[in-house]
C-alpha cells in the first residue's frame, strides 16, 4: 500500500462518514496486500500521522473532515464492541441530563453486552461496563439521539448506576424525581 492510494481510499471512506477503523476494516480496504505488506504499510501510515492508533487494533483517519472529539470517542467504543449492544449511560448520561454536577470531560461510560474494560485513548478514556439486560429492555430504555451510540433514559442511567454499585452521592435526586 502506498501513501497516495491509502489517502485516496481513506478519503473516500471519510466522505461516506467513516473515519474510525479496526484492523479488519483496513485489511478490506487494501485486499491486494499480503499480511507482511499490509502490516508494514499500516505502520508507515501511523508513523506518517495519516492514521492515529486510538487503542490496540483501532485507528482514526487523522485527515478526516468529520472528526469531533466526543463523537470520535463514541465511534471508537462502537468499533471496539462491534456486534454488541452499547449505549451511553452511568455518569456520562446522568451528566448530560444535568443529574450530576460534575461533568466527566475526558471519560465516556458505556454499558455493553460485551466484555467490560477501560481504554485510554488520545480522545479520552472509554469505560465499558457489562450489562445482562435483554436487547428488548435496552432498546426500550435507550434512544437514538443522532450520535454513534444510543443514550440511556434518565431513569435507566440512574438504575444502571445503582445496579452496578457505583457511587450515587453526586446524583441530584430532584432532577431524577422531576422526570
Amino acid at each position: 500500500m502506498n501513501q497516495a492510494t491509502a489517502i485516496q481510499r481513506l478519503n473516500h471512506m471519510d466522505k461516506q462518514g467513516r473515519y474510525v477503523f479496526n484492523r479488519r476494516d483496513l485489511e478490506k480496504l487494501f485486499p491486494e496486500d499480503n499480511a507482511n505488506t499490509f502490516h508494514a504499510g499500516l505502520n508507515r501510515l501511523v508513523a506518517q500521522n495519516i492514521l492515529q492508533r486510538a487503542v490496540r487494533g483501532v485507528y482514526v483517519f487523522t485527515l478526516s473532515h468529520k472528526q469531533k472529539s466526543s463523537q470520535t470517542l463514541e465511534l471508537i467504543a462502537k468499533t471496539l464492541r462491534r456486534g454488541k449492544y452499547n449505549y451511553v449511560s452511568l455518569e456520562s448520561a446522568l451528566s448530560e441530563y444535568g443529574a450530576i454536577s460534575q461533568i466527566p470531560v475526558d471519560r465516556l461510560t458505556v454499558m455493553t453486552t460485551g466484555r467490560k474494560g477501560e481504554y485510554k485513548t488520545p480522545f479520552g478514556t472509554l469505560e465499558f461496563v457489562h450489562t445482562k439486560r435483554s436487547v428488548n429492555e435496552i432498546l426500550k430504555e435507550t434512544s437514538d439521539v443522532g450520535r454513534p451510540l444510543r443514550m440511556a433514559s434518565l431513569s435507566a442511567a440512574h438504575r444502571d448506576l445503582k445496579r452496578v454499585g457505583r457511587n450515587t452521592h453526586l446524583v441530584d435526586m430532584e432532577v431524577i424525581r422531576e422526570n
